[in-house]
């Protein structure tokens, strides 16, 4: 008869270390990610989760893929572009710490009313998500992020935040960025757009790969009213 009492203590021993790896490995990964957020205070980011992601999405399946993608300074950025992202991802972005708890009160309301219409990430969230994580969605990665959003608030700031999204963010299939955004879809640089550009411009974010700018008549005037109640 085997013996159960000798294999007991093995099996919690080899619990307990793995367990153990595992934390420490989760916290490196975590430090990792943050000395990156630190060095991105300084350093542009050369490319991101997203990015990878979609690179190795075409190898898989074959499919012809060119990436666009161009950092520039959030000075050479019109004021109206940067604006109508706000206003139509982030409408508070001046106001939170890196967490719009309004808005994820009144997305909960909506899952609990099965009338989920819009979502609840910040622009910081955002960035995080798109520097780290790609675009899949798990709790797990809610989490992670959740854990790095404070601290692209306190090593970054707002304005740094806002020049590295609009510069990595997806605007299309292969497009990345303001800069290359403009160029593909307006024939322009972004310190050129105008208020009408901008708000078809930021409607495409939440779908990039799906929607186009000369589509968004409806969205793009809810973002140019919210810009004029923002005083933009």
């Amino acid at each position: 008869m085997p013996n159960t009492d000798t294999k007991t203590p093995l099996r919690t021993g080899f619990l307990r270390s793995f367990i153990r790896w595992l934390v420490i490995g989760v916290v490196l990964l975590w430090s990792l990610a943050a000395l990156s957020l630190v060095a991105a205070r300084w350093i542009d980011p050369p490319t991101t989760a997203v990015h990878i992601q979609r690179r190795l999405q075409a190898w898989i399946h074959h499919t012809p893929y060119r990436e666009r993608y161009k950092f520039i300074p959030l000075s050479q950025i019109s004021a109206d572009l940067q604006h109508a992202v706000i206003a139509a991802e982030d409408s508070h972005f001046y106001q939170h710490h890196g967490f719009d708890w309004h808005e994820i009160q009144i997305a909960a309301e909506d899952d609990l009313e099965g009338d989920r219409t819009r979502g609840a990430s910040t622009i910081t969230q955002q960035l995080v998500k798109n520097l780290f994580f790609g675009t899949g969605r798990s709790i797990l990665r809610k989490g992670a992020e959740a854990a790095l959003v404070p601290v692209a608030e306190f090593v970054l700031g707002k304005q740094r935040i806002l020049e590295i999204y609009l510069n990595v963010v997806e605007w299309g299939p292969g497009i990345y960025g303001a800069e290359s955004a403009c160029r593909y879809y307006d024939q322009t640089a972004a310190r050129n757009i105008g208020r009408q550009q901008a708000a078809r411009l930021a409607a495409i974010l939440p779908a990039p790969l799906k929607r186009r700018p000369e589509r968004m008549n409806n969205y793009s005037a809810i973002i140019l009213r919210r810009m004029g109640q923002m005083g933009w």
